[in-house]
């Protein structure tokens, strides 16, 4: 049996925004992610998926829940054991020039965490690593002396790669780590996360909005919407049986390769606006914008069932306690969207 390495428990996330107004970034998300898989969480912006990722880091204070790495709560943890934690769990984060000091030359940025921890106490051991790390990425001993600015995008990242790697970590939060990248780029970052998967036996939170990319480096998925997790299950069968209608409308718009399919299949056209997460509507989150939105939509929120063998979803079209006359002139859509 594959061991877990995390475990959310309904963790929430509010802020505070003054006036009595609370944001309500992420609701009860429950999910567990197993050793040396990737774990994908996409979402339209807004969703709450990078601040699930922040909290599991510890970068924001839970509102509630729980958040357990290796069995240990991440939010109860002193100085020593937060500093030991970060040992073993490091982040990616989405803007690879932002997170880049640009007073630091490559090797004290990557250098950097090193040194807080400790290691590498000799000079030319720690330059030596520093060397090692930037050829693990791709790039050499040449770029240890510049500065941020002096790179691409795509080089960039691959700095933010090495950093993160620095202190030999067994489980990295990726945010979104090719979003700011050319096209012609992301598909080497991911080629390298999968290569550094293999070779490092790590494990990955893959944060992104984009649906087609996720399926190339995800296990599993976990779709976010409006701060609750609605829909998750493996790569596989998100793909070829989505069962949630937020999750069919954001596979229906992944262009497909090939005018012949491209021109006969139904794109799902959501209506509406994406509700303020300060007011969200009342029940399901998502019934402003449901083709299949019922009245018990509106009055009660729905419960996460596993509709089948390792595929759970949120939604009132799979609650089979319900009367019959809230749903009966519904046809659920179950067919696979292609990809």
């Amino acid at each position: 049996m594959t061991a877990k390495i995390l475990q959310l428990n309904q963790l929430t996330k509010h802020f505070n925004m003054g006036k009595g107004q609370i944001l309500q970034a992420v609701n009860d998300v429950t999910f567990h992610i197993n050793k040396g898989e990737t774990f994908g969480l996409v979402g339209e912006s807004g969703c709450g998926k990078t601040t699930v990722g922040r909290t599991i880091m510890g970068l924001y204070n839970k509102t509630s829940g729980d958040v357990l790495y290796d069995g240990q709560n991440v939010h109860n943890l002193d100085d020593n054991e937060t500093l030991h934690f970060y040992r073993h769990m490091q982040m990616i984060f989405q803007d690879p020039y932002a997170s880049l000091n640009p007073r630091s030359t490559v090797k004290e940025v990557i250098a950097e965490p090193m040194e807080v921890h400790g290691l590498y106490p000799n000079k030319k051991e720690q330059l030596d690593r520093v060397i090692q790390l930037l050829e693990e990425v791709g790039l050499n001993r040449d770029h240890a002396d510049r500065y941020p600015h002096e790179f691409s995008g795509g080089q960039r990242q691959r700095i933010g790669i090495a950093r993160a790697l620095a202190l030999d970590p067994d489980f990295i939060i990726a945010d979104e780590p090719i979003s700011a990248l050319d096209v012609s780029v992301q598909a080497q970052v991911v080629n390298l996360l999968k290569n550094l998967q293999e070779e490092k036996s790590l494990t990955f939170l893959f944060i992104a909005h984009d649906l087609s990319m996720v399926k190339q480096i995800s296990d599993r998925i976990g779709v976010m919407y409006l701060g609750n997790l609605v829909e998750l299950t493996s790569s596989d069968s998100l793909y070829e049986n989505p069962l949630h209608p937020y999750t069919q409308a954001l596979l229906s718009a992944i262009p497909i390769p090939d005018p012949d399919i491209e021109d006969t299949r139904e794109r799902i056209i959501l209506e509406g606006e994406l509700p303020s997460p300060i007011n969200p509507p009342s029940g399901c989150v998502f019934r402003t914008r449901c083709p299949f939105a019922m009245d018990v939509c509106a009055r009660k929120k729905p419960e996460w069932r596993e509709v089948e063998k390792d595929h759970y979803v949120a939604c009132h079209l799979y609650d089979e306690t319900l009367n019959k006359t809230d749903h009966s002139d519904i046809t659920i859509n179950q067919k696979p969207v292609q990809s």
